[in-house]
């Protein structure tokens, strides 16, 4: 059973979208400017903060990422959860997505937006990159 302060002791909960166009073989990111919590931070996977008044996650996620990029996407199931070493108070769920629909247009906290190749992915990412998490982007097909 849990005990202490749920306050103290809670994460901030990101929910981010692995965007994978099979057709392309790419994942979609975005650009970042001035993080001010991981100050590190630039290029990310699309997504957001749940707050509790939100929907179920997987819908949440989709209306972040929809708000960020332009896009409608399907989500595919969660593949990888952690915390960074840069921040522990953040706790990120990667889920991931397919797009279907929409027109890609950066907005919200992204300048940019680029579709990059799963071997390209780790030299846009400034912060760590799990081992585990970039094992499963070079196996997408």
């Amino acid at each position: 059973m849990a005990t202490g302060n749920p306050e103290k002791n809670s994460f901030f909960v990101i929910l981010l979208g692995v965007i994978f166009d099979t057709k392309k073989k790419k994942i979609l990111i975005g650009r970042r400017e001035n993080d001010p919590y991981i100050h590190e931070l630039t290029w990310v996977f699309p997504g957001g903060r749940a707050e509790k008044t939100d929907a179920e996650l997987e819908e949440t996620l989709k209306i972040k990422i929809k708000e960020e990029t332009g896009m409608n996407v399907e989500n595919l199931g969660v593949i990888f959860a952690k915390t960074y070493p840069e921040n522990r108070n953040f706790l990120s769920v990667y889920y991931l997505c397919e797009a279907v629909s929409g027109k890609e247009k950066p907005a919200g906290d992204l300048k940019e937006l680029k579709w990059v190749k799963p071997e390209e992915l780790e030299k846009y990412f400034t912060t760590s990159f799990h081992p585990t998490m970039k094992e499963y982007i070079m196996n997408l097909k």
